[in-house]
């Protein structure tokens, strides 16, 4: 069983490891993943959603079971986000202006105004506004995660501040300089980082937002005595008929029953050429009819759409671990408490060895602006502990990867790749043995009967009506073919008992007394002196050979080009297919593929996936995901080639639903763009702590500088994540 929480009041990765380590202490959870962006948990298990929220609220966090709700809703809420933030920063900056004014004119004229004492008190007064106003929500967290001890980053923004404010109390019994126009800087910065932030994730993951704004609220049908009324979506039963004029949505998948008309599929695609629609043809939710009118029949609602799998695809690929991401977590779980430690050793040595710390503060104090070595010890101890506190925060660090992970999965939506599992993005990186099946993959997956040939004295319509007779029980792609020739021909077929199908050979049945078998050579014990260019597919009477159908399959007209670009970058092709060695190899000559795998039976196909992998090659398989399942499982990535709702959906980590060999290409481009993103970010979150901490501990930079780089650190991997929407797969 999956629950889905909905988790408020997280604001680092600190935050993030907390509500984790709550939620798997819990009793019967197998595993639970949180994810800031979303500010999402998914937890698996068999377990009572009331114990996770519990566990939740203890750690100081809220927690409440996700109920769904639209596209719209959810971008209310986002927005309600926002404007919330900007809210606090605004009232911030409203109080912290005239301080700096203040505190600015003291140090350019050396005069204060009306007097120092009053100037201090005013410039506290302004401070603790700022810290327990707007600033409230940030010391309400860092007191609740303190308590539970499990501290976040608030608890390094509240301490840095209140031991700023702290100075301008403790100022009039010590002689110390007072700070306190520092704590409602820090505040303010932070705040200001805050609303970035928070705006710029609600714009990361607006491919989401845009998938689930799709949907149509209301949807035209025909009630029992056939005339047109409006129902609103969720209320849709499966055949019922839906009227969809032009230039509407598609309000849910189904088949049109009458009238043709051109269909917009670009939000499943990426394409922006709409595709014609006629009688039982397969259309998709939220889509657009962009001329006549159509009447469609319902096939599939609520969760079972393709609409609502592509947004559950795309999520799920963003609260998944991508493996580069464990060592950061594994420094993000123990960042604050380390951090808290540094900062207790900073006001140690500052206090215990003030000379020594002084001098080394001098030797930087031309690196960065504002620095104050003349300050007593004490104000000097505070000064640098204050800086420790606010500059060393794990949020960059915790963004790094979920950041990158989510603009690339909701570009990949945009262009037709549903990522399932964001660590696809890393393995495919690695990759270096691409393996192809052919049918539905390498050509149209459209088999058609080219020839019959007529081995015994029955005749050839007699041979096509009692194959197709058979066949009707098969949903191969040959037996298809067949049965097409059949329609077309417009044979009525003959009854056919105990039919029995043996997977990736062939078909029987009792055909009257006899028996009939329709399938391989090996199957049918068939072996006939005959030439052949396509696929035979052998028919027996009786176990005596009756005739045989060629059939051919098309290329599709991309292939050769996806092939020629893939060996140029350096992958290793592989087709992998059960068809004969002669057109196998036929095949792999045309499209100037490096190895074949000829006459594999659906479930050798793993195998042979498994034993690239025992030599060491990284693997991805691509298929149809209609008889390939195993190898696209077995595979390092598994990726299924599809187009409309026809894309395997349960089957790899990577669905292409663009239906063209070129896509991918797209993908592998979409995961090396995306995965360089991510240590991009990782490498500038890492350096900008190992740089800044050391200056912090040296009393070189100044506590609003170091709230100001904590701040920016968070908004580059931010910025850096989304330049991603700018790229052309």
């Amino acid at each position: 069983m999956v629950v889905e929480l909905k988790i408020t009041g997280m604001h680092c990765a600190g935050c993030v490891a907390s509500v984790e380590n709550a939620l798997r202490k819990v009793e019967g959870v197998e595993e639970a993943v949180v994810t800031l962006t979303l500010e999402k948990a998914t937890v698996l298990g068999s377990v009572d959603p009331t114990q996770l929220i519990q566990s939740v609220d203890q750690t100081g966090y809220s927690a409440e079971i996700i109920d769904g709700g639209t596209g719209i809703d959810i971008q209310e809420k986002i927005d309600e986000k926002v404007e919330l933030a900007f809210s606090h920063m605004k009232l911030a900056w409203i109080f912290t202006l005239p301080a700096m004014i203040w505190m600015s004119v003291h140090m350019a004229i050396g005069v204060a105004w009306p007097s120092l004492e009053a100037m201090d008190l005013g410039i506290f007064i302004l401070s603790s506004v700022v810290c327990f106003f707007p600033g409230r929500g940030t010391m309400t967290s860092a007191w609740k995660s303190a308590i539970h001890f499990t501290p976040n980053m608030d608890v390094l923004i509240a301490l840095g501040s209140l031991a700023a404010l702290f100075t301008g109390i403790i100022k009039s019994y010590v002689d110390i300089h007072s700070f306190a126009g520092i704590a409602g800087m820090i505040m303010s910065f932070h705040l200001t980082g805050r609303y970035i932030e928070t705006k710029a994730r609600g714009r990361s993951s607006e491919a989401i937002q845009k998938l689930m704004n799709l949907g149509a609220k209301q949807a035209a049908v025909l009630d029992m005595e056939g005339n047109e009324v409006k129902v609103d979506v969720r209320s849709l039963v499966v055949d019922q008929i839906m009227i969809v004029r032009a230039g509407e949505s598609i309000p849910t998948d189904g088949i049109v029953v009458e009238g043709s008309a051109a269909v917009d599929e670009s939000m499943v695609s990426g394409e922006s050429l709409p595709v014609m629609k006629r009688a039982n043809d397969l259309v998709i939710g939220g889509t657009i009819c962009a001329d006549s009118t159509l009447r469609v029949k319902v096939s599939k609602i609520g969760q079972d759409t393709f609409l609502a799998k592509v947004i559950q695809m795309v999520e799920q690929a963003q609260t998944t671990r991508v493996p580069i991401q464990i060592f950061a977590d594994k420094v993000v779980a123990v960042f604050v408490p380390v951090v808290l430690v540094l900062a207790l050793i900073t006001f140690f040595f500052w206090t215990a060895f003030p000379n020594g710390m002084k001098q080394l503060a001098l030797t930087g104090s031309g690196l960065l602006p504002w620095t104050n070595p003349e300050l007593s010890s004490l104000g000097m101890a505070l000064y640098a502990t204050i800086a420790v506190l606010v500059i060393a925060c794990p949020c960059a660090l915790g963004l790094a990867t979920p950041m990158a992970l989510m603009v690339g999965s909701g570009l990949g939506a945009e262009n037709g790749i549903l990522i399932r599992d964001g660590a696809a993005i890393q393995r495919l990186n690695e990759v270096n043995t691409i393996l192809f099946d052919k049918t539905g993959t390498l050509t149209e997956g459209k088999p058609a009967v080219v020839k019959v040939h007529q081995i015994s004295g029955i005749g050839g319509n007699d041979l096509i009506r009692m194959a197709a007779s058979l066949e009707r029980e098969s949903t191969h792609p040959l037996a298809q073919a067949i049965m097409k020739l059949a329609e077309e021909k417009e044979l009525e077929l003959d009854p056919v008992s105990d039919v029995e199908v043996v997977s990736g050979k062939g078909i029987s049945g009792n055909y009257g007394s006899s028996i009939l078998k329709v399938g391989s050579a090996s199957f049918t014990n068939s072996n006939p002196e005959i030439d052949l260019s396509g696929t035979p597919v052998f028919l027996t009477l009786n176990n005596e050979l009756i005739g045989v159908f060629e059939i051919e399959d098309t290329i599709r007209p991309d292939s050769a080009d996806t092939i020629a670009r893939l060996r140029r970058s350096g992958y290793r092709c592989v087709l992998v297919t059960g068809d004969r060695k002669e057109i196998a190899d036929a095949l792999a000559a045309d499209l100037n593929i490096d190895q074949v795998h000829s006459e594999v039976l659906p479930d050798e196909k793993a195998t042979i996936v498994e034993s690239y992998q025992k030599t060491g090659k990284t693997v991805a398989m691509v298929g149809d995901g209609i008889n390939d399942a195993p190898a696209i499982a077995q595979a390092d990535v598994g990726i299924a080639l599809g187009s409309g709702t026809d894309i395997a959906m349960e089957t790899g980590e990577i669905v292409l639903t663009k239906g063209d060999l070129n896509a991918v290409l797209q993908a592998i481009r979409l995961a090396n763009v995306t995965f360089k993103k991510i240590k991009q970010n990782l490498f500038w979150a890492f350096i900008y702590n190992v740089i800044a901490i050391p200056i912090a501990f040296a009393g070189v930079l100044h506590p609003v500088i170091a709230e100001v780089a904590m701040a920016f650190s968070s908004i580059n991997v931010i910025g850096n994540s989304n330049r991603l929407k700018s790229i052309r797969l």
